[in-house]
């Protein structure tokens, strides 16, 4: 682990940030945000090196502490230390991570509820044994025969065909879907009339398609295992249906589940196997706990986003977590005042894509847990050759951006957040 300590204009504060996928290394690029903005940071590389999942093989211990255990001790530590170093504890503490470190995040306010008082959490991979499966899922569907590879390049042809069926649907057509969940596409629209080409799909090519567009379900109870990408992801798709299996998910199969560093993903079976990768993980790395009571009865706000056209991590588990705790608490009414989650549309992994992908998170989190605050909506905007060329409000989810019938389709005044 490191922690960094500004020598000068320290604001009081201490922020941790978390990893991405296997971890393995220190996050240098947040700790330099987070000590540009003042914050005594610290990251950990969580009790390993290298970014592959080796590390786990015939060593629980380690998991452990990947799962849970080294974000905890590295946040502990880092007090410690920010406390010696100013003569005084931090006044507020702050997690912030993307990913595998949004997952981090709700596992701390899970666990160790005493540690930060606000959590930023972006594209939680909180179901990470249901991710692991839908890697497979996808896999399988773009390789169960030769016919049934997609090539990267009509990946474009697939999201053209996705805008002219979906993009009016919120009432403006602006490249980007604002709720995806509405988008009924239907790819046999692509299926070509005669010999393949570029601008059309196999018969084959259609159904893997439709595969990747459909949640992973357990053969026998018919439940929904994991959730499917979202129509308007398909220019992400290479990370999850390329010519190779998706390492993350391969690695969990490999040395945590089979302990088999040789094997091979063609052989899973989704009814067998899925149970079995459940079973293995017992909720470990899995950061699923609906009861986050302990967190917020001592003031804990959780600020969780995700993009709706992210490629890696279906925008439909961040949802489903999000209900399981209304669900679990009370209703949304009672959970808001602790925890809110933003949706953004057009948003790959954790950035980029085609939507209003730059925001300021951790300052949202600040007003309201220091100020109280609490976000009614996120100024987003979308920067193209540097410089901004659309902004949009960011609303608590179930709420959408919608025009108001006036004004420019790219001013954020030009739309109010309202209830679908």
């Amino acid at each position: 682990m490191e922690v960094w300590l500004p020598t000068s204009g320290w604001n009081g504060k201490f922020q941790a940030v978390g990893n991405g996928g296997w971890a393995g290394t220190i996050s240098y690029p947040a700790l330099g945000e987070a000590i540009r903005r003042g914050y005594a940071s610290a990251s950990t590389d969580t009790g390993h090196r290298g970014a592959n999942g080796s590390f786990a093989l015939g060593h629980p211990e380690k998991l452990i502490d990947y799962a849970h255990r080294s974000e905890h001790e590295m946040t502990v530590t880092a007090k410690k230390l920010v406390a010696a170093f100013y003569g005084e504890p931090p006044r507020q503490s702050y997690w912030n991570g993307c990913s595998v470190g949004g997952r981090q995040g709700i596992k701390e306010a899970q666990r160790y509820p005493d540690d930060f008082d606000g959590i930023v959490a972006g594209a939680p991979a909180t179901n990470w044994t249901g991710r692991a499966i839908h890697s497979v899922w996808v896999n399988h569907a773009v390789h169960r025969d030769e016919a049934s590879f997609i090539p990267p390049s009509k990946f474009p042809v697939i999201h053209e065909a996705v805008l002219a069926k979906c993009d009016a649907n919120d009432g403006v057509k602006d490249g980007v879907l604002e709720d995806p969940t509405r988008c009924r596409f239907d790819p046999k629209v692509l299926e070509c009339k005669g010999a393949d080409e570029p601008s059309c799909l196999t018969p084959a090519q259609v159904e893997a398609v439709r595969k990747i567009y459909t949640p992973v379900t357990s053969p026998r109870t018919k439940q929904v295992i994991f959730p499917a990408h979202e129509p308007g992801s398909e220019l992400g798709w290479t990370t999850m249906a390329g010519q190779k299996p998706f390492g993350i998910g391969l690695d969990h199969f490999r040395y945590v589940v089979f302990q088999d560093p040789n094997w091979d993903g063609s052989t899973f079976d989704f009814d067998r196997d899925a149970v079995r990768t459940e079973q293995t993980d017992g909720g470990l790395i899995n950061a699923l706990d609906p009861n986050l009571n302990p967190f917020f009865a001592r003031g804990g706000k959780l600020l969780q986003y995700h993009g709706w056209s992210d490629p890696q991590i279906s925008p439909g588990s961040s949802v489903a977590y999000y209900k399981s705790v209304v669900d679990k608490l009370g209703g949304a009414a009672k959970v808001s005042g602790s925890y809110r989650l933003f949706m953004v549309p057009g948003m790959a992994h954790c950035g980029g894509g085609d939507g209003t992908a730059t925001f300021d998170m951790i300052g949202a989190l600040e007003q309201w847990v220091e100020h109280g605050k609490a976000p009614e909506q996120i100024a987003a905007s979308r920067v193209r050759d540097g410089k901004v060329d659309r902004t949009r409000p960011l609303c608590p989810y179930p709420q959408v951006a919608t025009y108001t019938g006036s004004g420019s389709t790219d001013e954020a005044a030009s739309f109010v957040c309202k209830a679908p």
